[in-house]
């Protein structure tokens, strides 16, 4: 694509997101999140092919439903109290209605289906910009409106995308498939405590934008789509592929990483809230999520896949493409458990 075009469309991204984030209008958010729709299409179908045509067509669908949706609740709160400010949304039936729109925005469960497919029709870079700065607009727009929405709404959305988020991830052999299932389950520990400890949920988003940001850019890195092609991958970068194995536990939230971070913080939340049932449910959704990550592990360390590999074998080859951002990921994913004191410290 011809750099100013893509200077252009980054840039739209930018104002988009930026026009949400400052924006105590609900006119000027609505705004902000439809640049933000219109400056990604170009970037979903600018490979050409039908599969990636047919994800942008469902994109754009389902961001222009969820923004009618959004426009139509707003509109019907400023009629019944007159305000147009997105923290007066205080009308239970509007209120509702806006958190099940940003619900489908970001592709919360059971507002899901379309994330999986969208995912697995455009390129790892373009489902890199989709899975973590799309995010962030309605995510901000979630934590404004929370204080107002019914808890049982986010509860159900939280733990319905916690556990098929687990449980859609099981069966997948398509490796964006399985980061988006990762990325509903990651949303419902964002969803859950955003009524009640809304830093919780600005500390997830961030541990999820870097860990997912590291499995992106590895996988774009030593070129894998598929399960099967992750078994070779150690044949060019055996140091990436090791390192491939403790960014997939984080994502996992498995201890001493940096994923462990927010769940447990989460939990120890729920506790202090006195919501010892929920805290229990979505400990052992976790677990159904880890074990597919689990699964990914053992087959880049310790298989080689015994069907036939259709793919060209991939030899050790010179990288051609910058790491900086992947070797920065990766750490950051890996490493950041021990300032768990210095968040403490920050929030308190």
């Amino acid at each position: 694509m011809n750099p100013y075009v893509l200077t252009i469309l980054f840039s739209s991204l930018g104002l988009g997101t930026t026009l949400t984030f400052m924006s105590s209008h609900w006119l000027i958010a609505w705004m902000g999140l439809e640049i933000n729709t219109l400056a990604i299409l170009p970037l979903m179908a600018q490979k050409h092919h039908p599969r990636a045509v047919e994800a942008t067509t469902k994109y754009f669908l389902i961001q222009a439903t969820a923004a009618a949706m959004i426009l139509f609740a707003a509109s019907t709160n400023a009629w019944i109290t007159g305000q147009w400010a997105i923290d007066q949304m205080t009308h239970p039936i509007t209120s509702s209605m806006t958190m099940t729109a940003l619900a489908l925005k970001v592709g919360l469960a059971p507002l899901h289906l379309w994330l999986p497919e969208v995912l697995q029709g455009i390129t790892l870079s373009t489902g890199l910009i989709l899975s973590t700065w799309q995010k962030l607009a309605p995510l901000a727009l979630i934590i404004q409106t929370a204080s107002h929405s019914h808890p049982f709404l986010l509860t159900f959305l939280a733990l319905t995308s916690t556990l098929i988020g687990g449980w859609g991830g099981l069966n997948q052999t398509q490796l964006r498939k399985i980061l988006a299932y990762s990325s509903i389950a990651h949303l419902g520990w964002m969803i859950l405590v955003s009524q009640m400890a809304p830093q919780m949920t600005l500390i997830a988003l961030a541990t999820y934008i870097v860990m997912t940001s590291a499995a992106f850019l590895t996988l774009n890195n030593i070129n894998s789509t598929k399960t099967i092609t992750l078994a070779s991958a150690w044949t060019k970068a055996p140091t990436l592929a090791a390192l491939t194995c403790l960014m997939l536990l984080s994502l996992g939230g498995l201890p001493p990483l940096t994923g462990f971070l927010p769940k447990w913080l989460i939990i120890q939340e729920l506790a202090s809230q006195g919501l010892a049932a929920t805290a229990t449910i979505i400990a052992l959704t976790a677990l159904i999520s880890l074990f597919f990550y689990l699964r990914l592990t053992y087959a880049v360390t310790l298989t080689l896949s015994p069907q036939t590999t259709y793919a060209s074998t991939p030899w050790r080859v010179q990288a051609k493409q910058p790491t900086l951002a992947l070797s920065l990921t990766t750490v950051l994913a890996t490493c950041l458990l021990p300032i768990t004191p210095t968040i403490f410290t920050l929030m308190t």
